[in-house]
């Protein structure tokens, strides 16, 4: 994590922000080690394919995770754009809001804004690395940054 300006600069499995970063926290009962692990558990459920959510569950790798969620039977892209970002707010919510030491470290970043500083991702990032010099541009960013909007949702529910 990198402070520029008025943003919050995040990217890769090590930093707190990240899907990837490993942390165990709880959803409606099931566990989870990371945010991207209960984002494709929750993909795959639904589209009501339970053996990719089963599988997701028994890995605890993210990259993993990941391909496994690339392969959900009866995928719908409409349907997932219509829920990808509650799902991805409410694995945020929980993994911060059951971790105190994870919760202050969001509620420190108010107010900046928070910037999946991802040179990969055009859809949770904005397609730039932390340390190109349009990062700070949002009118040169490449991608839509819905990790960064989740997670500052995140922080306006638990600041209250």
């Amino acid at each position: 994590m990198r402070r520029v300006g008025n943003f919050t600069l995040f990217f890769g499995a090590e930093d707190a922000f990240s899907n990837w970063h490993r942390c165990r926290f709880e959803v409606h009962g099931v566990r989870f080690t990371s945010v991207e692990q209960m984002m494709m558990f929750s993909k795959a459920k639904l589209f009501d394919d339970d053996a990719i959510a089963q599988a997701v569950l028994a890995t605890h790798l993210p990259k993993e995770q990941k391909a496994l969620g690339r392969k959900v039977r009866g995928f719908d892209l409409k349907v997932w754009e219509a829920k990808r970002e509650s799902i991805v707010y409410v694995g945020c919510r929980e993994k911060f809001a059951q971790h105190p030491g994870l919760r202050a470290l969001l509620l420190a970043t108010a107010p900046t804004e928070l910037v999946e500083a991802s040179p990969y991702d055009v859809i949770w990032g904005v397609g730039l690395g932390e340390r190109h010099p349009d990062i700070t541009d949002k009118s040169k960013w490449r991608g839509h940054n819905l990790l960064g909007q989740a997670l500052m949702k995140v922080r306006d529910t638990l600041s209250t």
